[in-house]
């Protein structure tokens, strides 16, 4: 029998922004299809973001904090920016 194959992991901090972005997705009840498609990208570019495989762009952040209602800080830090 063979060996199963993991997907890669991105780096550490991957992972906690994906978390993070899942959390207030979650929390706002925004479905994956509506964030990928205010952010201009497919659905599985947010599921490989949550899953802490990838990361989004400048552009696709600031467009994923305005559909999520959200200030920037709260996809990239824990601690309030304010």
């Amino acid at each position: 029998m063979g060996a199963v194959l993991e997907f890669p992991q991105g780096p550490p901090r991957y992972a906690s922004a994906g978390r993070r972005l899942k959390r207030w997705r979650e929390q706002r009840g925004v479905a994956i299809e509506t964030l990928a498609a205010a952010i201009h990208a497919p659905p599985e570019v947010i599921r490989r973001v949550e899953a802490g495989r990838s990361r989004l762009d400048s552009a696709q952040l600031a467009a994923a904090t305005a559909a999520l209602h959200l200030p920037l800080w709260a996809l990239v830090s824990d601690t309030p920016a304010y």
